[in-house]
Protein backbone atom coordinates (compact mmCIF):
# COMPACT_ATOMS: atom_id res chain seq x y z
CA UNK A 1 0.00 0.00 0.00
CA UNK A 2 1.23 3.21 -0.95
CA UNK A 3 0.06 7.08 0.36
CA UNK A 4 0.68 10.07 -1.48
CA UNK A 5 0.53 13.40 -0.38
CA UNK A 6 0.94 16.29 -2.47
CA UNK A 7 1.99 20.00 -1.95
CA UNK A 8 3.20 23.19 -3.18
CA UNK A 9 0.18 24.29 -5.29
CA UNK A 10 -1.59 28.12 -5.24
CA UNK A 11 -1.80 30.76 -7.64
CA UNK A 12 0.75 32.30 -9.82
CA UNK A 13 1.17 35.06 -12.55
CA UNK A 14 2.11 33.78 -16.04
CA UNK A 15 5.29 33.62 -16.32
CA UNK A 16 6.08 32.61 -12.29
CA UNK A 17 7.33 28.93 -11.04
CA UNK A 18 6.02 26.56 -8.45
CA UNK A 19 7.16 23.47 -7.21
CA UNK A 20 4.76 20.87 -6.62
CA UNK A 21 6.14 17.78 -4.22
CA UNK A 22 4.75 14.66 -3.37
CA UNK A 23 5.43 12.85 -0.06
CA UNK A 24 4.80 9.02 -0.36
CA UNK A 25 4.66 6.54 2.64
CA UNK A 26 5.52 2.91 1.84
CA UNK A 27 8.42 0.51 1.63
CA UNK A 28 7.65 0.04 -2.17
CA UNK A 29 8.55 3.78 -3.58
CA UNK A 30 12.44 3.48 -4.44
CA UNK A 31 11.67 -0.03 -6.49
CA UNK A 32 8.52 2.50 -8.35
CA UNK A 33 8.73 4.98 -11.02
CA UNK A 34 6.06 7.88 -10.14
CA UNK A 35 4.41 10.12 -12.23
CA UNK A 36 2.61 13.29 -12.66
CA UNK A 37 -1.05 13.66 -14.32
CA UNK A 38 -2.70 17.09 -14.50
CA UNK A 39 -6.42 17.93 -15.06
CA UNK A 40 -8.74 20.77 -16.25
CA UNK A 41 -11.98 21.85 -15.60
CA UNK A 42 -14.25 19.77 -18.30
CA UNK A 43 -11.22 18.16 -19.48
CA UNK A 44 -9.41 14.56 -19.35
CA UNK A 45 -6.82 13.94 -17.14
CA UNK A 46 -3.30 14.12 -18.93
CA UNK A 47 0.14 13.01 -18.55
CA UNK A 48 2.72 15.49 -17.33
CA UNK A 49 5.74 13.73 -16.72
CA UNK A 50 7.38 10.55 -15.04
CA UNK A 51 10.67 9.89 -13.24
CA UNK A 52 11.94 5.82 -13.11
CA UNK A 53 12.64 4.32 -10.02
CA UNK A 54 16.33 5.38 -10.47
CA UNK A 55 15.67 8.79 -12.10
CA UNK A 56 17.22 7.87 -14.63
CA UNK A 57 14.29 8.56 -17.69
CA UNK A 58 12.00 10.96 -17.18
CA UNK A 59 9.73 11.32 -20.22
CA UNK A 60 7.83 14.91 -20.40
CA UNK A 61 4.35 15.83 -22.23
CA UNK A 62 5.38 18.16 -25.61
CA UNK A 63 3.06 20.72 -23.57
CA UNK A 64 5.56 21.04 -20.72
CA UNK A 65 8.99 19.73 -22.15
CA UNK A 66 11.73 22.62 -21.44
CA UNK A 67 9.30 24.23 -18.69
CA UNK A 68 9.12 21.15 -16.34
CA UNK A 69 11.56 19.33 -14.32
CA UNK A 70 10.94 15.80 -12.47
CA UNK A 71 13.02 14.44 -10.27
CA UNK A 72 12.67 12.10 -7.15
CA UNK A 73 14.75 11.70 -3.68
CA UNK A 74 14.17 8.03 -2.85
CA UNK A 75 16.03 8.90 0.68
CA UNK A 76 13.03 11.03 1.50
CA UNK A 77 10.35 9.00 -0.16
CA UNK A 78 9.17 11.91 -2.42
CA UNK A 79 8.47 13.41 -5.95
CA UNK A 80 9.19 16.73 -7.45
CA UNK A 81 7.91 18.82 -10.03
CA UNK A 82 9.36 22.19 -10.70
CA UNK A 83 7.76 24.29 -12.88
CA UNK A 84 8.77 27.01 -14.58
CA UNK A 85 7.42 29.73 -16.96
CA UNK A 86 4.25 29.02 -16.06
CA UNK A 87 0.77 29.46 -18.45
CA UNK A 88 -2.53 30.09 -17.97
CA UNK A 89 -3.19 26.88 -19.86
CA UNK A 90 -0.95 24.99 -17.09
CA UNK A 91 -4.40 25.53 -14.59
CA UNK A 92 -5.39 22.29 -13.33
CA UNK A 93 -5.24 19.99 -10.73
CA UNK A 94 -1.82 18.06 -10.58
CA UNK A 95 -1.94 14.84 -9.66
CA UNK A 96 0.84 12.25 -8.32
CA UNK A 97 0.95 8.80 -9.16
CA UNK A 98 2.89 5.45 -8.22
CA UNK A 99 3.55 3.28 -11.28
CA UNK A 100 2.43 -0.20 -11.21
CA UNK A 101 6.38 -0.83 -11.83
CA UNK A 102 10.17 0.45 -12.46
CA UNK A 103 9.52 2.58 -15.54
CA UNK A 104 6.12 4.20 -16.79
CA UNK A 105 4.91 7.18 -18.93
CA UNK A 106 1.96 8.43 -20.28
CA UNK A 107 -1.01 5.30 -19.77
CA UNK A 108 -2.86 6.15 -16.26
CA UNK A 109 -2.94 2.56 -16.79
CA UNK A 110 0.40 1.53 -15.56
CA UNK A 111 -0.41 3.66 -12.09
CA UNK A 112 -2.30 2.16 -8.98
CA UNK A 113 -2.10 4.93 -6.65
CA UNK A 114 -3.03 8.13 -6.72
CA UNK A 115 -2.67 11.06 -4.53
CA UNK A 116 -5.52 13.64 -3.87
CA UNK A 117 -4.73 16.39 -5.70
CA UNK A 118 -3.12 19.78 -5.61
CA UNK A 119 -4.56 23.31 -7.33
CA UNK A 120 -2.76 24.91 -9.67
CA UNK A 121 -3.77 28.30 -11.19
CA UNK A 122 -2.17 30.80 -13.08
CA UNK A 123 -3.49 33.88 -14.14
CA UNK A 124 -2.62 35.78 -17.45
Amino acid sequence: QVQLVESGGGLVQAGGSLRLSCAASGRTFSSKAMGWFRQAPGKEREFVASVSYRGDSTPYADSVKGRFTISRDNAKNTVYLQMNSLKPEDTAVYYCACARSYYSAADPQGYDYWGQGTQVTVSS
